[in-house]
């Protein structure tokens, strides 16, 4: 028989005398993760090169902090950039020394961040929400493999965690030292212990380190809340812990003294520029509607955004009517505390960024961790209440499980066309989608219902992101990143020659700094070499050249027609 609600359920014991199933249980965990978190976050990194502007500009500063043997201050194209904090600066660096400067060295910190924030939740929830094996399951044939490995797995497949943790940026640093720290602070608040709150302060500096004020202030706000939810006004005295406050300090202010004094002006770039104003003022033309994170968040939680969403209602529909504002002090029940304190913790940083002027999506990746725990909690308390969703709760839940497919076996038709095609390609896709959905379904349907949550929706997931590499990296290469015109343009020339453009975006510049690893000239700017150099122009250009190239000698090199580019050798102004 399936386990009442008021069961006690205990991990099963282990067998002196015969093999040690939590053992083999555990050993299978790690192996299933380092499988997963492989495939998801490493696999296929230098797949296609460096796209957008941040990426390549974030590895180049690296690069060039590298070579000069700095750790203190961050520059581009030779001058202070101080946009960042150092934290994937650093990271990045021991990559290019271990393994030499390349793009997919560059993405190897987020990659590797991602697996420590996802081994993060899995110990956190083997410890506070130990796994269970369920009456039933035996007779069956059937062993669960627990709870924790699928909350780690869940956070490990969803869209917003393997985006970035394939992207050379500092949002996945900050995203998971930020979310190893609120791990910290509530197995804090579970079992007291000091050495949780240590790590709380410890993690909470390397997230100041990856891009900020934002990580405290964050964590600020829900712990303040969350103390208020729970009328536990001594939680936040009891928080700030000086030990603990002092380890902040030792490991983030030490960089931020250095950086000041040697470049004065970091204060008001980097806090007044970079945070206060960016937050307060469109200033660099990022400006979204306010419910821009809404979509963006469900997007990211994809393919768990239907029973995130139903995990959400209900942790607050539970926390409200059993257990938050009821005046017979049974407000801090541990099993309603959990939910409360991740449903936070996922809203929290979704409301913050969304009064901000500027808004971009991995603003609210350190959101995303907290949704996928609170399904893996959500999925756990239904499995022992043997409650099934709703059918049309698993009808939702296949068919935005089983969409990623299509956009992955149509991404190259999209990249190329910048629309869907609508024809064989568009019906084999929405065909094995829709396949993928009812076998998703009806397995939920099933007696095991929830149980196997974890393994169905995976199905959908790996096969997206194995046909997204195979199919959807040479056109995203050629289309997006400026990697194949760098090495088309260094088949002819072999000197290193100076490199300029001419009205192109920021992501063809910073494209070109880092795989040519010089500065790139702007002809538009009036920065026009006065030595014979390279020049990249938009595609039939020649004729335009003449108002910037005066008396000097132009000879067509050749194109990169994936980009409708040309590029130019330009004699120097001495040569006839």
């Amino acid at each position: 028989m399936p386990p009442s609600s008021n069961s006690t359920l205990k991990p099963a014991a282990s067998n002196p005398a015969g093999p040690n199933p939590a053992g083999s249980s555990l050993r299978s965990d790690w192996l299933l993760l380092a499988a997963f978190c492989g495939f998801l976050f490493f696999f296929g990194l230098s797949y296609f090169g460096l796209v957008g502007a941040d990426e390549p500009r974030y590895a180049q500063v690296a690069q060039e902090m590298l070579a000069r043997h700095d750790w203190i201050t961050p520059t581009l194209g030779g001058k202070p950039w101080l946009e960042k904090p150092a934290l994937y600066y650093w990271q990045t660096m021991l990559a290019y020394k271990i393994f030499g400067v390349s793009d997919w060295a560059a993405r190897l910190c987020s990659a590797v961040d991602a697996t420590l924030m996802v081994v993060a939740v899995y110990l956190f929830l083997r410890r506070f929400r130990s796994g269970l094996k369920f009456a039933g399951f035996r007779s069956a044939g059937f062993q669960l493999a627990g709870f924790p490995l699928d909350g780690a797995l869940m956070t490990a497949s969803a869209s917003g965690v393997i985006g970035f943790a394939r992207a050379a940026s500092t949002d996945m640093p900050l995203a998971a030292m930020f979310t190893i720290a609120m791990l910290a602070w509530y197995a804090w608040h579970e079992n007291a212990s000091k050495r949780y709150l240590a790590l709380f302060y410890i993690f909470l500096g390397l997230a100041i380190l990856a891009k900020g004020p934002v990580a405290p202030f964050l964590a600020a706000v829900i712990v303040v809340l969350f103390a208020a939810a729970k009328r536990d006004y001594g939680l936040i005295t009891r928080t700030l812990w000086i030990p603990g406050i002092a380890l902040l300090g030792v490991v983030a202010l030490p960089w931020y003294v250095a950086v000041q004094l040697r470049n004065p002006e970091f204060f008001r770039v980097f806090i007044l520029e970079h945070n206060l104003a960016r937050f307060g003022k469109d200033v660099y033309h990022h400006t979204e509607p306010f419910w821009y994170y809404l979509p963006v968040a469900l997007l990211g939680l994809v393919p768990w955004t239907m029973l995130v969403s139903a995990a959400v209602i209900e942790s607050i529909r539970v926390w409200w009517t059993e257990n938050g504002w009821k005046e017979n002090g049974e407000r801090s029940q541990s099993g309603h505390a959990l939910p409360a304190f991740l449903v936070l913790w996922l809203v929290v940083p979704i409301a913050f960024f969304s009064l901000s002027a500027s808004k971009l999506p991995g603003y609210i990746l350190p959101a995303l961790p907290a949704g996928t725990m609170l399904l893996a909690e959500y999925a756990r308390r239904h499995v022992v209440e043997d409650d099934r969703p709703s059918l049309l709760l698993i009808v939702m839940h296949s068919t935005v499980a089983a969409l990623p497919v299509v956009a992955a076996l149509m991404m190259q038709d999209i990249v190329l066309q910048h629309r869907l095609p609508w024809g064989r390609v568009a019906a084999i896709s929405f065909g094995l989608a829709a396949g993928l959905a009812a076998g998703i379904a009806l397995t939920l349907r099933h007696q095991f219902g929830l149980r196997v949550l974890r393994f169905i929706t995976l199905v959908p997931v790996l096969l997206a992101v194995a046909v997204v590499l195979r199919r959807g990296a040479p056109a995203l290469d050629a289309r997006l990143s400026a990697r194949p015109l760098s090495q088309e343009i260094n088949h002819v020339d072999n000197r290193s020659l100076p490199l300029a453009i001419l009205r192109l975006p920021r992501e063809t510049e910073y494209g070109l700094q880092f795989y040519r690893n010089q500065s790139i000239a702007r002809y538009e700017l009036g920065q026009i070499p006065d030595g014979e150099h390279l020049l990249v122009a938009r595609e039939g250009w020649q004729k335009n050249l003449a108002k910037w190239t005066t008396s000097r000698r132009v000879t067509y090199l050749g194109s990169f027609a994936a980009q409708g580019l040309d590029y130019y050798w330009v004699a120097g102004k001495s040569s006839n």
